[in-house]
């Protein structure tokens, strides 16, 4: 019998039982492609292909193309890095963290999110790449000894850092994810068809059986990955805002920096999250699994850590003023009234007044407004990021240098280029891998759906729908 909590709202709705969720969710993966998903994927490669024509040409001619100068070095490119890394966070927050204090509203997301993580990261990764300007001589971040002379990596430097960090948490998070996967990848073989998908996906289940001991060691080393991810959280945007904390450029050279990075950082990945989840519940018919109550829980989340991040720009102000020190004070008075005023007001008003609208319930439990307001959350964490590279390089401590930045259209078109190459991937991992953990969602399905009118998992959810008792209930 089910056992539900007469306070808390269903996390399943539509009275599922354990057959109607692997055939809601495998039917994507199983069925052909829909019209809406060729178009989105064609439009998807037309944009990675035209940014990998951007990217190209500026290696090919080198950065001159991009629109930076003498004091303007870092824009657009660690710009949208910074960006990328930042929505890479709430993956593994929202699968490890969430996992470690059993909170069971991540199951219906945390798939999605942990995918959402790994491609964020591979676009961070490529303007890594970019900036080099020689991406053939990447390897000489890695501590391994230049063939060509004594040169060394710079163990002092935070760029270094980032390496090591990003390229590690790159690596769990991928284990993670695809440990997560392995029992609904036995699921989807045990369905199929025909033998090319059956051995593929076999191959890919490792020779899962669901037995007692299998399930035990899944449990054993999710657990093991989740204590491993909790501390890559904190330190992977940390060790990012180091790259600007460690100077002391003003505006940059701050203490604040390695939590109001996380925090803004978790702030942008739940927009995100966001944003993907609510298409794939229309696309994919999942309403009945991520529910009101899974998008006001992280609409709870965005409110929190956007306040964090308010609290974070009143602070900078202050310690600017407390400091005595001119440079710093002016840097953040340029920020707000000097030629780039318009990136800060947006970011101001992006990341600190709209999420302040999710304290209405309507609005917290709205999926137009919960999309809208996630779309401008991403957009101004991307102007907070600009406001705080650009607008701290561009006016330095010699009025003589001072220099304005315009992007170009390779900047732009290189920007575009991680569009495509995030989108290609999610679609490529929405059609061929379940975007919801059926596993999972079935492990807490008996205390978190709603009352059935039949709790037999064999009748089929036509005939449960159009029985008597269902209909009384329903009435």
């Amino acid at each position: 019998m089910h056992v539900t909590s007469p306070v808390r709202t269903p996390l399943v709705t539509g009275g599922k039982t354990y057959a109607d969720v692997t055939e809601d969710i495998c039917k994507q993966v199983e069925g052909k492609p829909t019209k809406e998903w060729k178009i989105a994927f064609a439009i998807s490669v037309v944009v990675l292909l035209y940014g990998t024509c951007c990217l190209f040409w500026t290696w090919w001619e080198g950065l001159g193309v991009w629109g930076l100068n003498k004091t303007v070095g870092w824009a657009w490119d660690i710009t949208n890095f910074v960006w990328w890394v930042g929505i890479g966070h709430a993956g593994t927050l929202i699968s490890a963290i969430l996992l470690l204090f059993r909170q069971k509203w991540r199951t219906s997301i945390n798939r999605a999110a942990e995918a959402m993580t790994i491609f964020a990261v591979i676009c961070a990764a490529s303007f890594i790449l970019m900036h080099m300007g020689r991406p053939w001589m990447a390897h000489w971040a890695l501590p391994l000894p230049n063939t060509f002379g004594s040169l060394w990596v710079n163990f002092n430097s935070p760029l270094v850092w980032d390496v090591f960090a990003i390229s590690t948490y790159f690596s769990v998070s991928c284990l993670f994810w695809y440990v997560g996967l392995v029992p609904d990848l036995a699921t989807i073989r045990d369905r199929a068809q025909n033998k090319v998908s059956k051995y593929i996906y076999g191959t890919l289940a490792m020779g899962w059986n669901g037995s007692a001991k299998t399930w035990a060691r899944y449990e054993y080393i999710s657990l093991i990955l989740a204590g491993l991810s909790t501390p890559l959280v904190l330190s992977v945007h940390t060790i990012v805002s180091m790259d600007f904390a460690t100077s002391v450029i003003p505006g940059w050279h701050t203490t604040i920096f390695p939590p109001y990075f996380v925090a803004g950082a978790i702030f942008s990945g739940f927009a995100m999250v966001q944003n993907l989840m609510l298409i794939a519940r229309v696309v994919y018919k999942l309403e009945d699994y991520i529910t009101f109550e899974h998008i006001e829980m992280m609409n709870k989340i965005i409110t929190l850590t956007g306040s964090i991040v308010g609290v974070a720009y009143l602070t900078e102000f202050f310690i600017a003023w407390y400091s005595g020190v001119e440079y710093e004070s002016y840097a953040f008075i340029n920020r707000a009234t000097g030629p780039y005023w318009w990136a800060y007001w947006a970011m101001m008003t992006c990341n600190v007044i709209s999420p302040q609208l999710f304290w209405s319930r309507s609005l917290r439990r709205s999926v137009k407004w919960t999309f809208f307001i996630s779309v401008i959350v991403n957009i101004g964490m991307w102007f907070e990021r600009f406001v705080i590279i650009v607008t701290s390089l561009h006016r330095d401590y010699i009025p003589s240098s001072w220099a304005m930045f315009s992007p170009t259209m390779f900047d732009i078109g290189d920007y575009i280029f991680s569009f495509g190459l995030f989108g290609t991937l999610f679609l490529l991992f929405s059609k061929y891998l379940p975007v919801i953990n059926m596993a999972e969602v079935k492990g807490v399905l008996r205390t978190t759906s709603e009352q059935l009118p039949k709790k037999i998992a064999g009748v089929s959810k036509a005939d449960r729908l159009a029985s008597p008792a269902y209909k009384k209930d329903a009435e």
